[in-house]
């Protein structure tokens, strides 16, 4: 363990083996720690202009994140639910691809055997991103705009006939096939990395890269099991009980 109070006088290298967070963290205040491995964190925080005790308080409260559990959402109406995915895919995009990304193009190692696998990474995670983003975009245009016209419905914003129109055409349930039926994004960096292995000798920086990789894959693995086992459920749910108001409307009228 590392002392907290002499922090400042630790190497970035040392820093972020002790504690990968730290990583993510400089790449926060916009520092790449593979460039300034060798530098203590003193230095790098001079060079940068920014107060080490703030960079800190930042590791700090990343360490104190905690995600709600299934059980807790699953406690929750779907617009909390959704609420709480859109700000998950803002997170992914924001922080972690760009950190990520960062990582694997920036990142410069001479032994051939990282290098070959960096090169096949450059190629490949650009079009892991794209596809990723593209799929983050389909869902927020078309399911989370699919629960909000449910809302919509449900509050009398639609005359009865098109409220129906629109209940009747494109239901959750397909949007919910479609989405189950959608690739392993990750299984080609998987290939690359070999699952993820590494040897205990292997340089801090591709350490870091390939937990960070790995982290991420679960991320979206725990993202996914969200949307299938409660997301799409309570969508299902709720147009089924908006579409029985609307008939019932209908007849009553």
């Amino acid at each position: 363990m590392l002392n907290s109070k002499d922090i400042q006088k630790y190497s970035i290298k040392d820093l972020v083996s002790e504690n990968y967070v730290f990583a993510a963290v400089l790449h926060y205040f916009g520092i790449s720690f593979f460039e300034y491995e060798q530098n203590s964190l003193q230095e790098v925080c001079k060079k940068f202009r920014i107060n080490p005790q703030q960079l800190i308080d930042e590791l700090e409260s990343w360490a104190k994140r905690k995600e709600p559990s299934t059980e807790d959402l699953y406690l929750h109406p779907i617009e909390v639910l959704v609420s709480y995915l859109k700000r998950k895919h803002y997170f992914f995009v924001r922080q972690e691809l760009p950190f990520l990304s960062n990582m694997v193009s920036g990142i410069a190692i001479t032994d051939p055997e990282y290098v070959n696998i960096l090169a096949d990474l450059r190629i490949m995670f650009p079009l892991f991103v794209e596809d990723f983003i593209h799929h983050i975009h389909e869902e927020e245009s078309k399911l989370f705009k699919r629960i909000q016209l449910l809302h919509e419905i449900d509050e009398d914003e639609f005359r009865l006939q098109d409220a129906l129109h629109i209940l009747e055409k494109n239901p959750v349930i397909l949007l919910a096939e479609a989405h189950d039926t959608h690739d392993d994004e990750m299984e080609g960096i998987r290939k690359i990395t070999n699952n993820y292995f590494l040897p205990d000798l292997a340089p801090v920086s591709m350490r870091v890269l390939y937990h960070e990789l790995q982290v991420f894959e679960k991320e979206l693995i725990i993202h996914a099991q969200i949307e299938d086992r409660l997301l799409f459920p309570k969508a299902v749910e709720l147009e089924k009980d908006v579409l029985r108001k609307i008939k019932k409307k209908i007849i009553s009228n």
